[in-house]
């Protein structure tokens, strides 16, 4: 098990290596496995690439950030310019059905609602909109409405987690109620973590996931 010390030093590290952060810019605290990250980033496209790559690291129980998002210079937009082009990035989203998804700009952060089938849909959308210049933030309130209910999916789901690269999916335990599936058990990254959860979304008539899994020290 890695000690705080160590987990700093490695999650440091690899926001260095990630080509899309200032790393410099961004401190790094650890408290008994919980990384805390707070600085500045001139994007909220950096903020989440930096999260991302501090979950990357093994050893990282929690993440809380506490960074902001600073827009300068050429950077900045109106509500109205984001609104606009988040329109027509959303309209040129291949994977969305035509008016799915409504958009409200307050301060730069963008709010997303609608109804999607898929959580491909709602992902791809959140996916376009982080990183179009202007954008300080990212609410996703996109509801998924599938076509089928989620009946007799357990199986699905558990031979769906035992093809993935999980190290052991039968630590992983399924429950289905209604169209929602709750996962727990104990994954070992959070990669794992995210390789079952995506496995979740593929299958057909799933509306929710909740996650109660933990990662393994």
């Amino acid at each position: 098990m890695k000690t705080d010390r160590q987990l700093q030093q490695d999650v440091s590290a690899e926001l260095q290596w990630e080509p899309s952060v200032h790393a410099a810019r961004i401190g790094v605290e650890v408290n008994k496995g919980v990384v805390t990250l707070a600085g500045q980033v001139d994007s909220y496209a950096e903020k989440w690439n930096a999260e991302r790559a501090a979950q990357r690291v093994a050893g990282v129980m929690a993440l809380t950030s506490e960074l902001q998002v600073h827009l300068t210079g050429l950077s900045k937009r109106t509500d109205a310019d984001i609104a606009a082009a988040v329109e027509n990035v959303l309209e040129w989203t291949s994977w969305l059905p035509a008016g799915a998804i409504q958009v409200m700009v307050e301060g730069g952060w963008v709010t997303l609602s609608g109804d999607v089938d898929w959580q491909y849909q709602r992902r791809a959308a959140t996916d376009n909109v982080r990183n179009l210049m202007g954008v300080a933030g990212v609410s996703d309130q996109i509801s998924i409405n599938p076509s089928v209910m989620a009946t007799a999916v357990k199986s699905d789901i558990e031979a769906a987690l035992k093809r993935t690269s999980i190290a052991d999916a039968r630590q992983i335990s399924v429950a289905v109620h209604g169209s929602d599936v709750t996962l727990s058990g104990t994954v070992h990254s959070w990669d794992e973590r995210d390789t079952a959860t995506n496995s979740v979304w593929g299958t057909p008539g799933v509306r929710n996931v909740i996650d109660r899994m933990t990662l393994a020290h």
